[in-house]
């Protein structure tokens, strides 16, 4: 309970607090700040926020590649819960049991981190332009 309270508390007021100063102080701005009408006026994407070339001005965050990797951490959520499972079936418990079974259990836990994180920086950097191998 603690985790899962703390994540939650540091993810609502990590990201929400910040965002909704930004989207206050952004909101109030009409349609006279420079930077934001180069960067976002006739920006294709954001139709949502009125016509290009007529928007007014207001907070925004690009997802990028936050859907891919929501994607990948969930499947390797999935799969530790699976793993978890059968060893509970099979072992008598998530923890514990022979020596090969945890050293299998820990390489494939610490895989599917490293995999998650190897997946969401190669997308992120793909995006950004730099996660190209070929010229």
């Amino acid at each position: 309970g603690n985790v899962t309270g703390s994540n939650s508390v540091n993810v609502f007021l990590g990201l929400g607090l910040p965002w909704m100063i930004a989207a206050l102080a952004w909101s109030g701005g009409g349609s006279g700040n420079a930077r934001w009408q180069s960067r976002y006026q006739l920006d294709p994407e954001l139709g949502w926020l009125g016509l290009s070339g007529f928007r007014e001005q207001a907070f925004v965050v690009k997802a990028g590649s936050l859907a891919f990797s929501v994607t990948v951490f969930t499947i390797c959520a999935i799969l530790c819960l699976l793993l978890l499972a059968l060893r509970r079936r099979f072992c008598g418990g998530e923890l514990g049991g022979s020596k090969g079974g945890k050293w299998t259990s820990a390489f494939l836990l610490a895989s599917m981190w490293f995999l998650y994180i190897g997946l969401s920086s190669w997308k992120s950097l793909a995006e950004a332009g730099g996660g190209s191998c070929a010229k």
